[in-house]
């Protein structure tokens, strides 16, 4: 084993978590629904199909919907155990490839939704984001942060923790923080990174 999988490894056994410790989603936003659609979960299922992403595991979900409200692309719905408005049942979890073209399309941008509406939460991360091996740190996962916004970041939070991606780009220069995030938990959905930060697996 390389001494850098190595270090991968014991970094991802003792890293902090940035997922949420809830078991299951409360909360999801829609990414697409098709009105008398099949779902591709469960057979012989047929109805509202709705795909969503879940507000705090970042899981992609197909929901089944009541056929006579209303849906939106961005749209919050609650999907708890208790108390559902518009949702039947979730039916499970769904993986990118099995997304529609509109779902895909629509992924990123309700993402960053996510991120911006959960700001606390995420700027935890840069907080708390350690080394993963010495010559690379996990804000460095984030696309957008090289060794130079790095070692700014690092040094503004031993003087003080950031208390929101404001005060983050008044004292680094970082622009677009929900949008560099948005671009990581996208790739992590797509199976675009070798390991998961944000996205449940």
């Amino acid at each position: 084993m390389s001494k850098f999988s190595s270090n991968r490894d014991n970094y991802n056994r003792n890293r902090p978590s940035y997922t949420a410790t809830r078991k299951f989603e409360e909360y999801a936003y829609i990414l697409d629904f098709i009105q008398n659609g099949k779902s591709s979960i469960v057979r012989m299922r047929e109805g509202v199909i709705v795909q969503a992403i879940g507000e705090e595991h970042l899981t992609t979900l197909e929901l089944l919907g009541i056929s006579s409200e209303k849906f939106s692309i961005g749209e919050r719905v609650y999907i708890g155990k208790d108390g559902r408005s518009k949702i039947i049942s979730v039916l499970g979890r769904i993986d990118y490839g099995h997304l529609t073209s509109t779902a895909k399309n629509e992924l990123e941008t309700v993402v960053e939704k996510i991120v911006s509406e959960n700001e606390a939460r995420f700027i935890d991360y840069f907080n708390s984001a350690q080394p993963m091996t010495p010559r690379v740190h996990s804000l460095e996962l984030i696309p957008g942060i090289g060794k130079t916004y790095m070692k700014s970041i690092l040094t503004e939070r031993d003087k003080k923790k950031f208390s929101s991606f404001t005060d983050l780009h008044d004292r680094t220069g970082l622009r677009d923080v929900s949008k560099h995030l948005a671009k990581r938990i996208y790739d992590e959905l797509s199976g675009e990174t070798r390991m998961n930060i944000f996205v449940r697996k």
